[in-house]
C-alpha cells in the first residue's frame, strides 16, 4: 500500500495536530520509549512545531487517515539545554537541523515511509542552509527485561542514511514511563550527519 506523504502547513497542520499527538502517544508507548503519554502535554509540545520559525511537520496518510508523522526544527529554535551536548562536541547549533521524531503505525512500516520522512526533512534543512542533521535515540541496555523479543533496533537504517552516533553527546529528557508514578530521566544519544 502506498501512503500519501506530505508537508503539513497552515490549516492542514492545525487540523492534524490532535492526530499527531495521538500517534505519538500510541507509538511511543512501545519499547524502547515506554512513554505514558498525556494529551494536554502533547498539544502544548506540538504547538512549537506550528509556531516556531523553520519547524516542519510531515504527515503520512492512508486515504484521509493520518497513520504517521515526522517533525523537525532548526536546533537553535529548540530548548537550549537540549542542544548543549552538541555545542560541547563543537557544533554550532545555528548550523544543525534537529529531526525530532518519526512515528508510524506498525501495519504501515517497512514500505519506505521512514526514508521519505528523512528525505523530506533533510531537503528542507538544506533549503534553510543548515549544514548538519541530528536526532536522538533513547539509550536502553541490551539486557533491559522490558525489551520484547520482536524489538528491532533501527541503528542499521540510520547508518545507511549516513548518520553516526556522536560519542559523549548525550541529552537528557524526562517523561513518565508506563507503570511509573512520576517522570523518569532518560539519556538520549545524539546521531549526526553532514548535509
Amino acid at each position: 500500500m502506498t501512503l500519501d506523504v506530505q508537508i503539513l502547513k497552515g490549516a492542514a497542520l492545525e487540523a492534524a495536530l490532535t492526530d499527531v499527538a495521538s500517534l505519538r502517544i500510541r507509538v511511543f508507548r512501545d519499547y524502547p520509549y515506554l512513554y505514558d503519554g498525556d494529551e494536554a502535554y502533547e498539544r502544548q509540545y506540538l504547538g512549537a512545531y506550528r509556531d516556531a520559525p523553520g519547524a516542519i511537520v510531515v504527515g503520512a496518510f492512508d486515504g484521509s487517515d493520518l497513520v504517521g508523522a515526522s517533525t523537525g526544527t532548526p536546533l537553535a529554535h529548540h530548548d537550549p539545554a537540549f542542544g548543549a551536548p552538541l555545542t560541547k562536541a563543537g557544533f554550532d547549533v545555528n548550523e544543525v537541523f534537529y529531526c525530532a521524531e518519526s512515528v508510524l503505525l506498525a501495519p504501515f512500516r517497512g514500505q519506505g515511509t521512514g526514508h521519505q520522512f528523512f528525505d523530506i526533512r533533510e531537503a528542507y534543512a538544506r533549503e534553510l542552509n543548515l549544514k548538519y542533521s541530528a536526532f536522538c535515540r533513547v539509550v536502553r541496555s541490551d539486557d533491559d527485561p522490558r525489551r520484547p523479543e520482536s524489538f528491532f533496533p533501527l541503528d542499521s537504517f540510520w547508518k545507511k542514511r549516513g548518520y553516526t552516533p556522536l560519542p559523549g553527546a548525550i541529552a537528557q529528557f524526562d517523561w513518565k514511563e508506563v507503570g511509573q508514578d512520576s517522570d523518569v530521566t532518560h539519556d538520549l544519544q545524539f546521531w549526526t550527519r553532514q548535509l
